[in-house]
């Protein structure tokens, strides 16, 4: 599976962004997804994942209720809903595909397939 991210860009704290993660082939329905960052200097870090169906969901403690991860299956399509953002938000993310899981994933070396990463910028 292919994953395109988009979405990304320059907010001022406090505001919103919607991130998209859009899947070719036919399997999305199959894959657990996850949503990743890097912000400059620092690891690759863990922010959301959801299951297969959409119906269970996990988010690090950084995003807890600020961020709504959700998928469509219909559309192929993953979304990170972020509000209230942080100067500290501010990182290349990454979604990613994890295609042999059993509920959700939280851990890099679970994930089969990486997008390439929209910037998002959080200014102060």
């Amino acid at each position: 599976v292919q994953l395109q991210a988009s979405g990304g860009g320059l907010v001022q704290a406090g505001g919103s962004l919607r991130l998209s993660c859009v899947a070719s082939g036919r399997t999305f329905s199959t894959y657990i997804m996850g949503w990743f960052r890097q912000a400059p200097g620092k690891e690759r870090e863990f922010v959301a994942t959801i299951s297969r169906s959409g119906g269970s969901t996990y988010y690090a403690d950084s995003v807890k209720g600020r961020f709504t991860i959700s998928k469509d299956n219909a559309k192929n399509t993953m979304y990170l809903q972020m509000n209230s953002l942080k100067p500290q938000d501010t990182a290349v993310y990454y979604c990613a595909a994890d295609k042999e899981g059993t509920r959700y994933s939280m851990r890099e070396y679970e994930y089969d397939y990486w997008g390439q990463g929209t910037q998002v910028t959080v200014s102060s």
